[in-house]
């Protein structure tokens, strides 16, 4: 008898109930992956506001009769709901109110001012979310060739939505649609966001050459007026939510809170969306995230499916968008930098600022960040709006 075994066995008769005997190999891999995320959290500093509790969550949900993830049911004793497990219920699964409040917050940390003075950024941010619409179609392949790999259309949805880069959008979206793969989905999204320095570089120099690279852009926009900003959360909200209205619990929330930040008159309720209220929705939600990867839920032939879907719907994105810069610079009548579709993919501001530090190498005279934080706002709205598109086609499918 081996030496946990046997403390194990005592603790036992001593009627203490140890989670030794049920840790397996599944779950020592999750809590592996949940320190590995831990680590790249504090160390490499990847996105550490979020993969270090999705971490923390992961490796909470994997060890054994913690009761942790046990979820709210009718009839329940009192006590006996996990906290994670309400958290997952109420806050990602049932009521899906945590990725609405994150975007409220985003919303007013977010300043639409680069968008408003060059609305062709829209196009670009538009063009960028290609790559959700070509991996909902490359799930719904899998089925064809291997059948029983197959996805539904909800999961489709969901893995193809990872392509937007953004992470409350993928945990709406399949948290209605497919909540079963909401961990992985998530967790896809923002670890692909977190590594865009290492995916996206190479796209761009593929589908761009080192003249085109270097093409300067004057580094200011023009001004905008305090009325432009107070008037576009009002006028695009009215728009966009009366032509996808399933996209409103997500473009309502994040005109909205931009809405608080331009209007000028309450700034306390501002200044709480972009620090407290976002500060406790990230804790929450990213706990929550962890927590809806458990071994047994994880350790399927199709998580690594979806891994590739999705890595596949953001290189197809950010492709896409550059791409689509290449046009719009041969349609402009001033100079206009390719590299800037790069940044339709909502991943902000991260990927404003490789199209930027791209831009800087090629030319130093180039500052590109502003003109590059046009298309990447847009790219949030535009991944919300696929977002409540497939929810509108599919959730009552």
């Amino acid at each position: 008898m081996s030496w946990i075994a046997y403390h194990e066995g005592v603790l036992k008769i001593l009627g203490v109930q140890v989670g030794f005997g049920n840790l397996d190999l599944p779950h020592i891999i999750m809590i592996l992956v949940g320190l590995g995320f831990i680590t790249l959290a504090i160390l490499k500093e990847w996105e550490p506001y979020e993969l270090l509790p999705i971490g923390a969550g992961m490796i909470l949900a994997n060890l054994p009769l913690t009761g942790l993830t046990s979820q709210p049911e009718p009839g329940m004793q009192p006590g006996m709901a996990g906290v994670l497990g309400i958290i997952l219920k109420y806050g990602l699964y049932t009521w899906t109110i945590l990725p609405q409040f994150i975007f409220f917050g985003i919303g007013a940390l977010t300043d639409f001012s680069p968008l408003i003075a060059n609305p062709r950024a829209f196009l670009l941010g538009a063009a960028a979310q290609m790559g959700i619409y070509t991996s909902f179609l490359g799930a719904l392949a899998v089925g064809l060739i291997w059948p029983d790999w197959g996805f539904s259309l909800k999961e489709a949805c969901s893995i193809g939505i990872i392509g937007g880069a953004d992470g409350p959008t993928t945990i709406y979206t399949t948290g209605l649609l497919a909540p079963d793969i909401m961990g992985i989905t998530a967790t896809a999204a923002y670890s692909y966001m977190a590594m865009v320095a290492i995916i996206q570089p190479p796209i761009i120099k593929l589908l761009t050459s080192k003249a085109e690279r270097s093409t300067y852009m004057k580094p200011t926009l023009r001004p905008v007026s305090r009325p432009e900003r107070i008037l576009f959360p009002i006028v695009a909200m009215l728009l966009i939510i009366l032509i996808i209205p399933k996209s409103a619990p997500l473009v309502g929330f994040l005109l909205l809170g931009n809405l608080f930040r331009e209007s000028g008159g309450v700034e306390r309720l501002s200044n709480t969306a972009q620090n407290e209220l976002i500060n406790i929705i990230t804790i929450l939600l990213m706990l929550g995230i962890g927590a809806s990867m458990p071994a047994d839920r994880v350790m399927d032939p199709r998580t690594l499916l979806v891994l590739f879907l999705g890595l596949a719907a953001f290189c197809v994105g950010t492709g896409a968008g550059v791409i689509f810069g290449k046009i719009m610079s041969k349609l402009s009548k001033e100079p206009f930098n390719p590299m800037l579709g790069a940044a339709g993919v909502s991943a902000v501001p991260m990927s404003a600022r490789i199209v930027h530090h791209m831009g800087q190498k090629a030319n130093k005279r180039n500052f590109l960040l502003m003109h590059a934080m046009g298309p990447n706002v847009a790219g949030v709205i535009g991944s919300a709006v696929a977002g409540g598109y497939f929810l509108g086609l599919f959730i009552n499918f």
